[in-house]
């Protein structure tokens, strides 16, 4: 689960994604032609699915290709998904103990992929929870980076992700013992917060404790807005599931507190549901939406956020359509992900489930965002410099930053020399942890290190010799070295110097 790229003109395909069966759920009118709608307007009426008769799938995130990679939690299986073609196992998971809500839970998908080869899973075994990673070209190399975690039945917590810091965020549950919530040396009832080692960074709130926020029962979501504020989803007991804004060293109450408290010692959530309408699992933002997947609520919350770390009135989408829904993502595709939770023990399983379902955007008319252009105009004419040895490469690459302290745009020309395209995709890697934030004439999305540009409807047609030109907002750290491994359509592409 990454930062949501906030795009504009998102425009894809569903070529090759299998048709759903089942009828599909009413999720408002369609949008009048030639209406542009917000990123984060998903087409809920037109499902497709991305596979079927999984058990259980939980944890989800992608590869730098788009594909998706999914946990099962009772097979301890990490499957490769990719629409259109049968799901693929890559890994097997060792040492996974399924008891209750344990198992193979979480996944996450490392930030620098592209130089490491990381996968993350948290599972449970028969003596703790815990965290390991694996390369998928070695998935037997399986190797602990944070173990020791207590362990129960229920309240394991399992969700992980990379957040725009490029560290490992974990949600780890109270393990049924409500007091470990508000142990400060305990690290259940908490969102901790590690380097990609396992280490603790040295800007944890609580110098040498892994320990993020604490006062946590079971966080089962975890996700970023534009502006890299953390929003968790929580289980409740009894009466209310809550979403919180999650601060450093934050204390969120239980178990003194469910739900809102007005207690000055904890942090009250950002907003409640009762247990019967939401038991909230995954979280995922795209645009500025927040969407939830609830299980006991067996709907899709869809939350307005406002931009400043305040959320309007949620709405409830897919009621009762698929069931138990455990995972929702905002796909490098620009489509939304949801995995069922059917199987569970809990649900009433369809013939076809567990599912990972497809929602496509319902934006019609792609239109560029306003965003400040940059000091340096980009060059007035088609670049002309050959390649230095060979044939001339199918595609070459003119970038023109606009730097400064933690942040940049880019322009980006791209020149067609092979055959006429109609639509188009350019991808590269970052090499230093950069996250897009926004684009403009074309639609950006980021896993990990991979960025994927792709056209916006009013810009598919690339005759030979043609020049598109798009750019984009994105943050960096330390550094923020040019791309050099562009490929248009798989193509490796020359860069213009």
């Amino acid at each position: 689960m990454m930062v949501a790229a906030v795009v504009a003109g998102l425009a894809v395909s569903g070529a090759g994604a299998a048709a759903l069966a089942d009828p599909p759920s009413p999720a408002g009118p369609r949008p009048a032609a030639g209406v542009a709608l917000a990123v984060g307007d998903f087409d809920l009426s037109r499902p497709q699915v991305a596979a079927s008769g999984l058990t259980v799938p939980w944890g989800m995130d992608f590869l730098p290709d788009g594909s998706a990679l999914v946990t099962l939690r009772n097979s301890a299986q990490v499957l490769r998904v990719r629409p259109g073609q049968p799901p693929e196992a890559v890994a097997q998971i060792s040492g996974v103990t399924p008891v209750g809500e344990g198992g193979l839970l979480g996944l996450a998908v490392s930030p620098t992929y592209a130089q490491d080869g990381y996968v993350y899973v948290y599972l449970t075994t028969a003596t703790d929870n815990r965290i390991v990673r694996f390369r998928l070209t070695a998935p037997q190399t399986q190797t602990p980076i944070l173990t020791g975690l207590a362990r129960a039945s229920n309240h394991d917590g399992g969700r992980i992700a990379f957040g725009p810091d490029g560290l490992l965020y974990a949600g780890v549950g109270d393990a049924g013992q409500t007091a470990n919530a508000q142990n400060p040396a305990s690290r259940n009832g908490k969102i901790l917060r590690m380097r990609p080692d396992g280490s603790v960074p040295p800007d944890n709130p609580f110098p040498g404790s892994l320990v993020y926020s604490l006062g946590h029962r079971n966080v089962q979501g975890l996700a970023w807005d534009a502006q890299g504020r953390l929003y968790a989803t929580e289980f409740g007991q009894n009466t209310w599931d809550e979403v919180n804004l999650v601060v450093a060293g934050g204390n969120y109450g239980w178990p003194t507190v469910e739900g809102r408290g007005n207690d000055p010692r904890f942090r009250d959530p950002l907003l409640v549901w009762t247990t019967a309408e939401a038991s909230p699992s995954g979280a995922t933002i795209a645009g500025n939406r927040l969407f939830v997947a609830a299980l006991r609520g067996t709907r899709l919350w869809n939350v307005p956020l406002d931009g400043a770390g305040g959320a309007g009135t949620p709405v409830a989408e897919l009621v009762g359509a698929y069931g138990r829904l455990r995972t929702v993502e905002y796909g490098p595709d620009g489509w939304l992900w949801v995995a069922t939770s059917n199987r569970d023990g809990r649900g009433s399983p369809a013939a076809t489930d567990d599912r990972i379902l497809r929602f496509p955007p319902r934006d019609t008319t792609p239109q560029p965002t306003t965003t400040p252009p940059p000091t340096t105009a980009p060059p007035t004419t088609q670049p002309t410099t050959p390649p230095p040895t060979g044939a001339p490469a199918p595609c070459l690459v003119t970038w023109t930053p606009n730097q400064w302290t933690g942040g940049f745009t880019a322009e980006v020309r791209l020149t067609n020399r092979g055959p006429a395209l109609n639509g188009w995709a350019l991808t590269w890697s970052f090499a230093a942890g950069q996250r897009v934030t926004n684009a403009w004439n074309a639609q950006v999305t980021q896993s990990g290190a991979g960025v994927t540009a792709r056209n916006v409807d009013w810009n598919a047609g690339l005759p030979q010799g043609a020049t598109a030109s798009f750019g984009f907002q994105a943050s960096y750290g330390t550094s923020n070295p040019r791309p050099d491994d562009f490929a248009l359509n798989g193509a490796a592409c020359q860069v213009d110097q």
